[in-house]
């Protein structure tokens, strides 16, 4: 399935801008609502992992590449999706869960982990060496960034047998689940790209990996899009336009856009015709996921005897007081402010605790007190709006799991749109 992602840049020097959206959530529920949005026909299903979600320990998914592998396809056979359509990607493959250590050491933990993902199969890995490690300069420069990204592409390329993956390249990247709050948003610059670009073959080359050079299909860089905990900096093509010159001097390459999680139906569009051909999502789907989950816990708290409800919010908002690792250094401000953060932040932090046993426990009395009882239409129009119209012109069942997988089809739709038919 690596063709396709191969074929993009040659579409493009065709003047034929094609797009693909790449889904980046280890939600079961999120990716079985990406097969469950995925418009008919043969067109390829992107879904990645990154390396703090999924690596050779477990990540805090637990899972490995092969265990993400087994379950998507799991997922697949549930939903009915062919699995010949899957593409597996791995993202922000680098030294980035090891940090704190030493350069050698971080980079051998970061080499078993991309010899893994290249041993299980995965069609698309994204080098990502860019941070720093303990003792490095901050930050790096580019020729160390292009060392390391051939130290771990030797990996990958000794390792992968019969597949032959494709790989994303690139120095200006967010931080694997989501950037810097306050950090500046600067486009990257046209010297910079082509900087990036020449440095990264010239070390390839150097180190005997031609082979895997020709199979470079993108750049990671910052068109200028991004979101913060309430807003969301919106694509200006106009500002971009240097930067997307790089690729006329490039026809085998085009760019990968972080963060574009938010962006409005057009803006998405537009980066697919200037050349960002690559367009992860994540956080914008469990955010629509928390969103249907709360609404839902809405409709229960009137409809179900108080002893019966499964208190989600409640629960969840527990969870995460008693487990404050995944948001207490990305949420300041008052006792009120940080609770607020932590339901209705951009960054969704509060998707790492769905796999909490009590929240799960929660999640699950939900469904069930719901399916029992039914959902009223009336309650349905106040709380999910757009999932009641559907379910009036018997488009959607009115029931949890397909409201629920509608309202993440809803965060998918322009991507879908996007990748079908780009701007002029």
């Amino acid at each position: 399935m690596s063709a396709c992602l191969l074929e993009l840049a040659a579409a493009r020097a065709r003047q034929q801008h094609r797009g693909i959206y790449s889904v980046c959530s280890a939600h079961d529920w999120a990716i079985e609502a990406a097969m469950r949005r995925a418009p008919t026909g043969n067109a390829p299903l992107l879904i990645e992992a990154t390396c703090n979600q999924v690596n050779q320990f477990g990540g805090y998914t637990g899972m490995t590449p092969a265990d993400f592998r087994n379950r998507v396809h799991q997922i697949a056979a549930q939903a009915g999706f062919p699995r010949e359509r899957i593409v597996l990607g791995g993202d922000h493959l680098g030294p980035h869960p090891w940090q704190q250590l030493g350069a050698e050491q971080a980079m051998s933990q970061a080499a078993e982990m991309v010899r893994l993902y290249a041993h299980e199969g995965y069609p698309k890995i994204h080098l990502d060496t860019s941070m720093p490690c303990a003792g490095d300069p901050n930050p790096l420069p580019d020729e160390t960034i292009a060392k390391r990204a051939a130290f771990l592409c030797s990996a990958a390329e000794s390792s992968s047998e019969n597949n032959q993956p494709v790989y994303v390249i690139g120095t200006e990247v967010p931080t694997p689940g989501g950037a810097a709050e306050d950090a500046a948003i600067a486009i990257t610059s046209r010297e910079a790209a082509e900087k990036a670009i020449q440095v990264h073959r010239q070390t390839f080359t150097a180190a005997g990996l031609h082979a895997a050079w020709d199979r470079v299909i993108a750049l990671v860089v910052q068109p200028g899009v991004e979101f913060s905990h309430d807003s969301v900096t919106d694509y200006e093509p106009s500002q971009a336009e240097p930067l997307s010159q790089v690729l006329r001097d490039h026809p085998n390459l085009v760019f990968e856009a972080h963060s574009t999680d938010y962006q409005r139906p057009q803006a998405l569009a537009e980066l697919v015709r200037d050349g960002f051909a690559i367009l992860k999502v994540g956080p914008a789907l469990t955010y629509a996921m928390r969103q249907a989950l709360f609404a839902l816990a809405a409709i229960e708290e009137q409809c179900i005897p108080p002893a019966q409800q499964s208190n989600l919010p409640q629960v969840i908002e527990r969870v995460m007081l008693q487990q404050p690792a995944h948001w207490q250094k990305h949420y300041r401000g008052s006792p009120q402010e940080e609770h607020r953060l932590r339901i209705h932040s951009c960054s969704d932090r509060i998707r790492y605790y769905w796999a909490e046993p009590a929240v799960q426990r929660a999640v699950e009395n939900l469904i069930a007190n719901l399916e029992s009882r039914g959902i009223p239409e009336t309650m349905l129009s106040d709380f999910l709006p757009f999932q009641y119209s559907k379910v009036r012109q018997g488009a959607l069942k009115n029931a949890p799991l397909p409201l629920i997988f509608d309202k993440i089809g809803e965060a998918l739709d322009p991507y879908i749109a996007a990748c079908s038919s780009p701007a002029s």
